[in-house]
């Protein structure tokens, strides 16, 4: 039992959640005193002894059913769990079980039978569908993919993205028939959380398939490395790693620069100038004019969500633009959480290791209130605003999930058309974007530029979008 509770203790840490070793010892001394022979007297008391704050209960409660119960299990906690947030008592949850399935049989075209399970609430087909396919990707894998994850190999053959697709659809035929508005509501929201809820079910089943094998679940692949693996799964010794992977990427930008630098040194043909020196000779170009107008550096606006679920990437992100910041004529870091903060004097003042945690242990900001990116962008607008100008590249990392509160896109509007760009980092999967209470369906076409950033080899190929 021991080996089990440090198991998952590792897995609430690798999930945003501050479990110390002082906690795990609090758990064994706690259970050696009641035992584990009462379920609920054992969940409670890892709840006690392990968990510190009022926003890792509810990620509790899921991991817990995931790593202790089977998928069956798993799968009604996870309805009761959906149930209590929408407020609903056991019979209406049922109508409204009863009134999707009802407008299932409405729906023209062929859906794939995970979609079926899911409208139907069918957990014995849920469950059999999860458990054929992790079978399969347990004995067999995917040999010609090795840079893929099981997970994403896994998505593949459950077509979640066909999922998503035709729950979308269904979704979209509610709103034509005009359903109750709180009906509505409940059941759109129910949907959203169930697809959220399936994708963390499948990454933990993995997990525990993984660990009966005696594989380490590093990022759910043991040959992914520190480049390839997630932000999200990052462990300790990773972090410790992360300053040489980015002093890497900082070079690599650097040299790209400089080689850039280079070649636009001797100026660019400019052909207006040419024409107009060579008029004497009946506009044969003897005289060659360039274009040696001086580059000027660009600024850049930082903002960092540092929530716990995305605390890996922000950490990154922030180490990266502390190191490549002589390449702007200015640069300005916020972080936030619910509310924003200014951290551009710690980056200033301290070296990259000082600065970086100071930034995130709440010097700042309260980093342990719930995401508010809403509220966030508004405080920019009003204190920092006025700041942003024509060379400016404002950039956004975070998953942009706004806990259901007022997405106010309206300042991204305001940003997009007074800067030089917006650009927007994800370390989410673009698959889960507009799932629960992501807002980037409204806040990416607000932006120039809005991708996925889950690991540094993503973030590779895209750095040349920050480059100056």
């Amino acid at each position: 039992m021991e080996e089990r509770l440090i198991e998952f203790a590792s897995i609430l840490r690798r999930n945003g959640m501050r479990v110390s070793p002082s906690e795990n010892m609090d758990a064994f001394r706690a259970l050696e005193l009641i035992g584990i022979e009462d379920p609920l007297l054992f969940r409670h008391t890892l709840r006690t002894t392990l968990i510190k704050r009022g926003s890792d209960v509810k990620p509790f409660e899921e991991l817990f059913d995931y790593f202790f119960l089977g998928i069956g299990q798993a799968l009604d906690a996870i309805d009761r769990r959906i149930m209590e947030e929408l407020g609903l008592s056991p019979e209406r949850f049922q109508e409204m079980l009863e009134q999707i399935q009802r407008l299932l049989k409405e729906m023209e075209g062929d859906l794939s039978e995970l979609t079926r399970a899911l409208l139907n609430n069918d957990r014995g087909a849920l469950e059999r569908l999860l458990r054929d396919a992790i079978q399969q990707e347990m004995d067999q894998g995917t040999p010609d993919s090795f840079r893929l994850t099981p997970y994403t190999r896994m998505a593949a053959r459950l077509q979640l993205d066909r999922v998503q697709s035709e729950l979308e659809r269904f979704k979209g035929m509610l709103q034509m028939l005009g359903e109750n508005g709180e009906d509505l509501q409940n059941v759109l929201r129910y949907l959203d959380e169930r697809m959220r809820d399936l994708n963390r079910l499948l990454r933990e089943i993995i997990q525990q398939e993984q660990r009966k094998k005696g594989l380490e679940p590093r990022d759910f692949s043991q040959r992914s490395s520190l480049a390839d693996k997630s932000f999200a799964f990052y462990t300790e010794d990773d972090i410790r790693r992360m300053n040489d992977a980015v002093a890497r990427l900082a070079q690599r930008l650097k040299n790209r620069l400089s080689v850039r630098r280079k070649k636009a040194a001797r100026g660019r043909f400019d052909v207006k100038k040419t024409l107009r020196s060579n008029l004497q000779y009946g506009g044969v170009p003897f005289h060659i004019r360039l274009d040696r107008r001086k580059k000027t550096k660009p600024q850049v606006m930082v903002l960092c969500d540092i929530s716990d679920s995305v605390l890996n990437a922000s950490r990154f992100m922030l180490q990266f633009v502390y190191s490549v910041q002589d390449l702007y004529s200015k640069v300005r870091s916020f972080v936030f959480v619910a509310e924003i903060g200014e951290v551009t004097k710690l980056f200033e003042e301290n070296d990259i290791q000082a600065a970086v945690e100071a930034a995130l242990k709440g010097d700042v900001i309260d980093v342990f209130s719930h995401s508010n990116f809403g509220r966030a962008f508004e405080q920019f607008y009003k204190n920092f605003f006025s700041a942003v100008n024509s060379k400016t590249t404002v950039l956004i990392i975070g998953d942009g999930r706004n806990n259901y509160n007022r997405p106010n896109d309206w300042v991204l509007r305001e940003i997009q058309q007074k800067a030089k760009q917006l650009i927007w980092l994800n370390p989410e999967s673009r698959m889960t974007w507009g799932i629960g209470d992501s807002e980037m369906p409204r806040y990416a076409p607000h932006c120039h530029v809005a991708e996925e950033c889950r690991s540094i080899t993503q973030l590779y190929k895209i750095v040349d979008l920050i480059a100056p």
